[in-house]
């Protein structure tokens, strides 16, 4: 039987996701996905038009409501994907009992201000050129696996050859069966 997969998307959902589908393709004959929409989650569909806007809503309620359905959504034991809000909603789900044997977040937001950490294994990466992505002490204090893309901003997740970096570290690691191990360097740039 395949391992479950949540896949939770950025704030965008699937208005300018079309990225999401690489993942999906590369992952879906592997694990047993379900894909959540990080919008639909927070109930903004159709409410927001600008970045700015997007981003206040999720601030004013949005992440709250995001949280709440998906643990009403959620009851399985699963592995989580993330990208960007989508990864603060996992993670403050996690804090709150989502079961979660994972958590692979690729630009989650405001995690600087996280003070607890979700109690399963957890991968966060991001771009070098990201604006308040923690601090490798920060990850260290909370046991979290971190990786900085060199040359990257916050939409790395994008990209190709980033695509394809976070789905084979997912198959080795959950397909296989390997314990984590200390992140290798990228040899794709």
């Amino acid at each position: 039987m395949a391992e479950r997969l949540v896949v939770l998307s950025d704030m965008w959902g699937s208005k300018r996701g079309l990225w999401i589908t690489s993942y999906l393709g590369y992952l879906q004959q592997y694990f047993d996905i379900v894909y959540h929409d990080s919008q639909a989650l927070a109930q903004l569909e159709g409410v927001v038009k600008t970045q700015e806007n997007l981003c206040e809503a999720f601030v004013k309620g949005g992440y709250e409501k995001a949280v709440g359905a998906l643990l009403q959504a959620e009851q399985t034991p699963s592995h989580y994907l993330t990208f960007c809000a989508g990864g603060t909603i996992a993670w403050n789900a996690a804090l709150r009992g989502l079961p979660m044997k994972s958590l692979y977040a690729v630009s989650p937001l405001w995690m600087h201000q996280q003070e607890e950490t979700p109690d399963c294994p957890v991968q966060l990466v991001y771009g070098e050129l990201m604006d308040h992505r923690p601090s490798q002490a920060w990850a260290e204090d909370r046991g979290v696996r971190m990786e900085v893309v060199p040359r990257f901003g916050k939409q790395l997740y994008s990209d190709e050859k980033i695509i394809q970096k976070v789905c084979l570290d997912l198959l080795e690691r959950l397909v296989q069966g390997k314990a984590p191990e200390p992140m290798r360097p990228l040899s794709i740039f």
